[in-house]
C-alpha cells in the first residue's frame, strides 16, 4: 500500500494574529494533488486536525471540502483525534463516514478494530487522556507511555499476523524535539512514552511535534505541514509518502507549499532598514529584535517589512533609580510623571508630539474632573436643602 502520513494540521491556528487558513488551504490543495499525481490508496491523519475543540466555520467547511476532494482523488482517509481536537465533534458520523471511506476515530472503544486498506491494517490511537484512560485500559501506571503499552498490547493480540501493520499515535515519544509552537508538550517525566512500545508494528505515524523527525527507521514524525512559531524559521515542512507491502517499507518525504516564509532578523532599526542583504525578507513573516531602543519601530519595520508580527527589544537597560517611588514622584508635574512612564517602557524620551498628546490629554481629564466636582458639589448642596427642609417639617 502507498500512503502519505500527515499530521497536526491544526485548522483555524493564528500565528501572532493572523489566520493560518491560507496557507493551511494551500497545503490541502498540494495534498489532493499529491494523492492524484502518486496515486496515493490512503492519506493518514495522526492527530489535532484542528486547533481547537470548537473549531471556527470556516475550518470545519475547509475540512468538509478537502476530505471530498480527497475520496474523489482516490485516497481514503484516515482520522484520529489529538489533544486539541473534540472527539465527540471530530467523530460526529464516524460511521457514516466510514461507509464512504472516511474513517475517524475519536475514543477507545474501537482501538482493536483495524482499518485495513490495501492488505495493510491500519490501528488508529487517538491522544488518550491517562487520567481517563488508564483504569479503563488497565493500564500498569497513570501515565502516557502505561496507557501506550496496554493499547499496543491490546492491538498486538488483536492483529491478524500475515498483513503489515500501522500504528497512529499522538504522543511525545522520548528522543524527539520539541518546537516552541507545541502546547501543553510534556518533555519530561509522565508525557514521554519510549519508541519501544512501537516495536511490533511496521512504520508508526506519529503527531503532535511539528519538527518532522526520525526515531528509527519505522517510527517517524511527519510534522505540521504549516510552520507556526518562529522557532520553526528556515526548517523545512513535508508530509511523507510510505510504501509499505510484505516486502518492506520505503519512505518518501514531500515538501510542503509555504505561503510566507519565517524570518528571524536581528540588528539597530538603521541595520534592518539599510541592508540590502535582507530584501528578500520583504514577503516574509518577520520577528525582529532590535539591538537599541527607537521611536516607533514597529511602523518604521513595516514600511520595509510589511509582515512583521512580533518585535523584540534587546539593549542594554539604563542605570535604575534607586529612590523610593515617593522620592521619585516628589515636586515633578502629571506631565513629567508621564514622561517619565514612556521613558521607563521604551527606553527614550517622549518627542515633541507625544508631549503635546500627553498635555492634551492630562488637561481633558482635568477638566472632566472639574466638571464631575461641580456636579458632585451641586448634588451634595441639593441634598443638605433636602434634609435641611425635611428636619424643619
Amino acid at each position: 500500500m502507498r500512503f502519505l502520513h500527515t499530521s497536526d494540521w491544526h485548522l483555524g491556528r493564528a500565528f501572532h494574529g493572523v489566520g493560518l487558513l491560507p496557507a493551511q488551504e494551500l497545503f490541502l490543495d498540494d495534498l489532493v494533488a499529491t494523492v492524484e499525481r502518486e496515486q496515493v490508496e490512503a492519506v493518514l491523519v495522526s492527530g489535532d486536525v484542528y486547533d481547537r475543540a470548537l473549531p471556527p466555520p470556516d475550518a470545519v467547511r475547509l475540512l468538509s471540502r478537502t476530505l471530498g476532494r480527497l475520496r474523489r482523488a482516490g485516497a481514503q482517509v484516515v482520522l484520529s483525534a489529538g489533544n486539541h481536537d473534540s472527539p465527540a465533534r471530530l467523530g460526529f458520523a464516524d460511521e457514516v463516514l466510514a461507509a464512504a471511506g472516511v474513517h475517524v476515530r475519536t475514543t477507545a472503544d474501537s482501538l482493536t478494530e483495524p482499518v485495513r486498506i490495501g492488505g495493510v491494517e491500519i490501528f488508529p490511537v487517538p491522544y488518550l487522556e491517562p487520567a481517563f484512560a488508564a483504569d479503563r485500559l488497565g493500564a500498569g501506571e497513570r501515565s502516557h507511555a502505561g496507557v501506550l503499552r496496554a493499547v499496543t498490547d491490546r492491538i498486538a493480540d488483536a492483529r491478524s499476523g500475515d498483513l503489515p501493520s500501522v500504528v497512529m499515535a499522538h504522543v511525545f515519544a522520548a528522543g524527539a524535539t520539541t518546537t516552541d509552537s507545541e502546547r501543553d508538550v510534556s518533555v519530561g517525566g509522565l508525557g514521554v512514552v519510549p519508541a519501544e512500545v512501537f516495536d511490533a508494528f511496521d512504520y508508526a505515524a506519529l503527531g503532535h511535534l511539528h519538527r518532522p523527525q526520525q526515531l528509527s527507521e519505522r517510527v517517524r514524525y511527519s510534522g505540521s505541514p504549516v510552520a507556526m512559531s518562529f522557532s520553526e524559521a528556515g526548517r523545512s515542512k513535508s508530509s511523507l509518502l510510505v510504501d509499505l507491502d510484505e516486502h518492506g517499507l520505503a519512505v518518501r518525504e514531500l515538501p510542503a507549499p509555504v505561503l510566507r516564509p519565517l524570518a528571524r532578523l536581528r540588528g539597530s532599526l538603521e541595520q534592518l532598514l539599510d541592508d540590502p542583504a535582507l530584501a528578500d525578507h520583504a514577503g516574509s513573516w518577520v520577528e525582529a529584535t532590535l539591538t537599541e531602543h527607537a521611536p516607533r519601530a514597529m511602523e518604521r519595520l513595516r514600511t520595509r517589512f510589511p509582515h512583521c508580527l512580533r518585535l523584540e527589544i534587546d539593549a542594554p537597560s539604563r542605570q535604575g533609580d534607586l529612590r523610593s517611588y515617593a522620592d521619585r514622584v516628589r515636586g515633578r508635574t502629571d506631565l513629567q510623571l508621564c514622561c517619565d512612564f514612556v521613558e521607563h517602557v521604551l527606553g527614550r524620551d517622549a518627542d515633541e508630539s507625544e508631549q503635546e498628546l500627553l498635555r492634551e490629554a492630562i488637561d481633558g481629564a482635568a477638566v472632566q474632573r472639574r466638571g464631575a466636582d461641580r456636579e458632585t458639589s451641586g448634588a451634595e448642596r441639593a441634598d443638605d436643602a433636602g434634609r435641611g427642609t425635611t428636619g424643619a417639617a
